[in-house]
């Protein structure tokens, strides 16, 4: 657990240097959130409608600009090849790579996505839901996030094979995370929806690291 803890704070000061690709998915996430309804036009009771599946979709689609840089820092540098001949096994590594890109990135929008939902009009009493369906949806869409970045390691244009990879991965998290906040801005019972969201995180939070690992090992073989 040291071990595990010294490189989650190793890959949190990384990530923190480069603060400006921290802000990118922020600014993407604010301007889909802001665009979306100008493009239909709502009014306030369609656009409080529209919110859960527009707070998500800006998640998801903001949540691939960061993905490529999971391991693209490593490889550049030659770092990939001394984490591949580490004593310490590699799905440990690239577990503290995907728990910090989720501390930074996945925090970022935990926080900026009640204050859209605000300005997209969603009942106040949703707030708390979208909190809890943003943080475990953000942990699966890292770990799966993680998943793909390993397979297009190296690869020419990895952002545009990245996003024809995860997208279909990604539609469940979709449903059940704008199911979630619907559920609670209509009043009616949030928890199932949750309770397969919290489902879907620890699986891939078990399942994503050794894939990862071993599509690595594959890339340098």
């Amino acid at each position: 657990m040291t071990a595990m803890a010294a490189l989650i704070r190793r890959e949190f000061r990384l990530l923190w240097r480069r603060r400006a690709g921290l802000t990118q998915p922020l600014i993407f996430f604010a301007l889909v959130c802001l665009l979306g309804p100008l493009g239909v036009n709502p009014g306030p009771n369609l656009l409080a409608a529209m919110a859960p599946a527009l707070l998500w979709l800006a998640v998801l689609l903001a949540s691939l600009l960061t993905l490529d840089r999971i391991f693209r820092d490593d490889v550049e540098s030659g770092v990939m090849e001394v984490l591949l001949l580490n004593p310490l096994p590699l799905w440990m590594t690239v577990l503290a790579k995907a728990l910090a890109h989720y501390l930074a990135v996945g925090g970022v929008f935990v926080v900026a996505a009640p204050l859209a939902a605000v300005v997209l009009g969603a009942p106040p009493a949703s707030m708390l839901v979208i909190c809890i369906s943003v943080a475990l949806g953000a942990l699966s869409l890292t770990m799966l996030g993680t998943v793909g970045a390993a397979l297009t390691v190296g690869q020419h244009n990895a952002g545009a094979l990245l996003a024809i990879l995860l997208l279909p991965l990604y539609v469940p998290v979709l449903i059940f995370g704008a199911g979630a906040i619907q559920a609670a801005g209509q009043g009616l019972p949030a928890a199932g929806p949750l309770y397969l969201l919290a489902a879907m995180a620890v699986l891939h939070l078990t399942i994503a690291p050794p894939a990862a690992a071993a599509a690595l090992r594959i890339a340098y073989d």
